[in-house]
């Protein structure tokens, strides 16, 4: 029987998710039936409350290589039309549902990324790499800019000025560079990234989650080119107004209080 090319797994005790890209032999490329169960489970995240915290990694010794060649052949014989509705209506639908999740994404880097393998990295919350792991926008290297979202997201975690060196000339990113500009949150031994971003998920799951969720659509909506201090904040008062009415808030004061009078 053919393994899936996803694997999906819910901790119950924890509320941490992990998705596995799962086909090791082609680095992790992406077909369309990978594409199609990547967009099933992240629809799941979407709408299971119960889940708080989600880590996305490979199989093997590669995170993602970006798209996979042989699928390129047969696109490579569509018209343009063609072809922007294929990158819509399959992989650009991972980027735009990630959007729609309010609980952390972290991409647990086990192994390289490179085009559109890194662009899927991008699109998390949150980084950790492995310490031999190396990174590439690796699109000029075909003579092409980055096709899902890497444009996008780059400039907003290393600025502008870096981001275009990286995709301009496709240099590697070894993890130490990727750690000091700021495109990893943390570098971690090659055999713990899972482990720690998966402890990672688990500290901040255990947060309140309704703050956890609100603070990171605040955070988002915040770096829309459009939102203003004054719709930032007006956005912050009705999110406090409800976490204040909330009874995790309640339980905390409550805590907090006992605590004070026992010192």
């Amino acid at each position: 029987m053919t393994q899936s090319t996803i694997l999906f797994d819910v901790h119950p005790s924890t509320g941490v998710a992990v998705l596995t890209l799962n086909r090791p032999l082609r680095l992790n490329a992406f077909n369309l039936e990978m594409l199609g169960l990547w967009r099933e489970a992240l629809v799941r995240v979407a709408t299971d409350r119960q889940i708080r915290a989600l880590v996305i990694t490979g199989t093997g010794k590669a995170f993602c290589a970006g798209g996979d060649m042989d699928e390129l052949e047969s696109f490579l014989t569509m018209n343009a039309s063609e072809k922007k509705d294929y990158l819509w209506e399959n992989v650009h639908q991972i980027p735009l549902l990630l959007e729609r999740i309010d609980c952390p994404v972290i991409a647990a880097l086990n192994g390289t990324a490179r085009g559109a393998g890194l662009d899927m990295a991008l699109m998390c919350d949150l980084r950790i790499m492995g310490a031999s792991v190396v990174l590439a926008e690796s699109y000029i290297a075909m003579g092409l800019m980055p096709g899902d979202g890497g444009s996008y997201f780059l400039p907003r975690l290393v600025g502008v000025p870096r981001a275009l060196e990286l995709l301009w000339t496709g240099d590697d990113i070894d993890a130490p560079t990727a750690l000091q500009i700021g495109l990893v949150n943390r570098v971690s031994p090659d055999g713990s990234v899972l482990s720690d971003a998966v402890q990672l998920a688990e500290r901040i799951a255990r947060q309140p989650t309704q703050a956890i969720r609100f603070t990171k659509r605040a955070v988002y909506q915040s770096m829309n080119a459009h939102s203003s201090l004054r719709a930032h904040l007006d956005t912050i008062s009705s999110h406090m107004a409800v976490l204040e009415d909330s009874p995790e808030f309640s339980q905390r004061v409550s805590a907090f209080k006992a605590r004070r009078k026992k010192n």
